[in-house]
């Protein structure tokens, strides 16, 4: 059950479940000139992630160099990250899960449980590694702060996104966070709803072009790209170019400014 939040308070955390066909508020043309809300990805857009999946990965080939290729091992475990999104979600413990079938299959079901309980040590590494700030992060959310309702949405296990986001020392700049399953229109529509005057008047930034930025286009918002150098595949889409309501920021510096601009 969604709660008010109060600014200074700490911020809601909402396990969101979206509902396809529920009603959402309409914004109408008058309404839709100004930003009320603006939200914020978390991964590889406030704080460094995808980097401890290389090396996780990295460490998983060396463990199975005996019976594949890197280049091979990485296509597999892809492919088995790709058939498992819809049964494990988004995060670590669902790369684990799939680190373990790929085992599974490239030793033709001869892996030794010694790996298995390697690939199980590493994916806890995973859930303990330290949180580090990007470039302007807190900058960022201090500056969208100051005169919008700024809200964390994120997806991937729940108790992982809490720890990574108690370990950032950003909680309670945020009005609100929403851990979703994943990110599509319908989510931002409802999200958006929920923390401000519609998707119309909202702004989504982050470095993944599929989850963070076309659906949010596709809502009605605001979609803005911050590219990260480092990009998990599944995450991969082209840009809206010329698209009126997509930017891209080289950095989170620059958020005041198009904040500004956008009004």
């Amino acid at each position: 059950m969604w709660r008010p939040c109060e600014k200074g308070a700490r911020p809601c955390i909402i396990v969101s479940i979206v509902c396809k066909g529920c009603f959402v508020p309409m914004i109408t043309a008058q309404s839709d000139t100004h930003l009320t809300t603006i939200g914020f990805d978390a991964d590889d857009t406030l704080w460094h992630n995808e980097r401890f999946f290389r090396m996780t990965q990295q460490r998983f080939a060396e463990l199975l160099s005996d019976h594949a290729e890197t280049a091979d091992l990485d296509d597999r475990l892809l492919e088995a990250e790709r058939r498992n999104l819809g049964h494990y979600g988004f995060g670590i413990k669902g790369f684990v899960l799939s680190m373990i079938e790929t085992a599974i299959e490239v030793t033709e079901q001869r892996v030794p449980a010694s790996v298995i309980a390697e690939i199980l040590a590493i994916g806890r590494e995973m859930l303990r590694h330290p949180i580090e700030l990007l470039p302007h992060a807190r900058a960022a959310v201090e500056a969208a702060a100051e005169t919008h309702r700024v809200i964390l949405i994120t997806k991937g296990d729940l108790l992982d996104q809490e720890r990574k986001l108690a370990q950032s020392g950003l909680g309670e700049l945020f009005d609100a966070v929403e851990i979703v399953s994943d990110k599509t229109p319908d989510a931002y529509l409802q999200i958006f709803a929920r923390h401000g005057a519609g998707a119309a008047r909202g702004l989504m930034l982050g470095n993944s072009m599929k989850s963070d930025v076309l659906p949010m286009i596709e809502a009605g918002g605001w979609g803005i790209h911050v590219p990260f150098h480092m990009e998990w595949d599944l995450e991969k889409a082209e840009a809206p170019e010329g698209h009126p309501r997509f930017r891209v920021l080289g950095d989170l510096g620059g958020l005041r400014a198009l904040i500004d601009e956008i009004g």
